[in-house]
């Protein structure tokens, strides 16, 4: 029986290395630059879209792949008869796992969609556990099995420089206990439930250091299998995070990753997000 194959989209923050060598496929979100449309792909790099988002008069617009999409690429992947998983960014943050589900009714292929509950790396952690259970001939059974686990036991921490880009884009309502008048405050919120949760607030440079203080002594009592940071924007905090992490867990290859064009709108620049999954 073929393998599993394995579909994301582009909200997932991934070493291409890592994506190409497990045979992942990404379908690409479209990014509205002052009326110009990009497809979220490897041309559009973070850094790249941070430039031109700071060039451009209006808040960039994101938008789902469409329906049609997700089915002809269903049908090209299944008709060997190889199962497929498709991995979603949470349904709270975009329609993007509700497309993947309607494109399965128009798809002749056996397609299991997942809403994963997070984004960025946070998605990557559940992709890659799934890319490689299916790799070593995983029945489809372990694969979301091993996704469920991964998710489960997953938690996704952002802090924003700047609160400017969440209200211009509408989603300041969505961050539990801010205050939208109050824009040029730090914030470190985690992704619970799909919920962005405020846990430290304040104006200095200090608060992302005040709640990292924190963090570590958090991470020093689990046992943590993974370790992702992202971030947007040049941000000094980055580089420390990743050495002190580092320091505590050796052995471990962290990926320091700029994030992609998707959460990139919505946080601005000088954000950051770390993540982990534990046993």
């Amino acid at each position: 029986m073929p393998n599993v194959k394995i579909v994301t989209d582009s909200s997932c923050t991934i070493e291409k290395s890592v994506r190409d060598e497990l045979n992942i496929t990404v379908i690409p979100l479209s990014v509205m630059i002052d009326d110009v449309v990009y497809p979220d792909d490897d041309d559009l790099t973070g850094e790249k879209f941070m430039e031109m988002m700071a060039k451009a008069k209006n808040l960039p617009k994101t938008s789902q792949p469409p329906i049609g999409y997700f089915a002809e690429l269903y049908d090209e992947l299944g008709k060997d008869g190889s199962p497929i998983v498709s991995i979603h960014m949470s349904h709270t943050l975009s329609g993007t796992a509700e497309a993947a589900r309607q494109a399965t009714f128009l798809s002749s292929s056996e397609v299991t969609v997942i809403d994963c509950g997070f984004i960025d790396q946070s998605q990557a952690f559940q992709v890659i556990e799934a890319a490689k259970l299916a790799e070593a001939g995983a029945t489809l059974e372990e694969v979301l099995a091993g996704v469920e686990r991964v998710k489960n036991h997953s938690k996704l921490f952002i802090g924003i420089s700047s609160l400017d880009n969440l209200a211009k884009g509408g989603r300041i309502s969505r961050v539990a206990g801010v205050i939208s008048s109050v824009l040029n405050m730090r914030v470190v919120m985690e992704l619970e439930d799909g919920e962005l949760l405020p846990i430290t607030k304040g104006r200095g440079k200090k608060t992302f250091s005040k709640w990292f203080g924190a963090f570590k002594d958090e991470l020093s009592k689990v046992n943590v299998k993974q370790i992702g940071i992202s971030y947007a924007g040049k941000l000094d905090f980055v580089d420390e995070a990743k050495q002190a992490l580092q320091e505590m867990f050796p052995d471990m290859h962290i990926p320091v990753l700029h994030t992609n064009p998707i959460v990139a709108t919505h946080t601005g620049p000088g954000a950051f997000a770390i993540m982990y999954y534990t046993d």
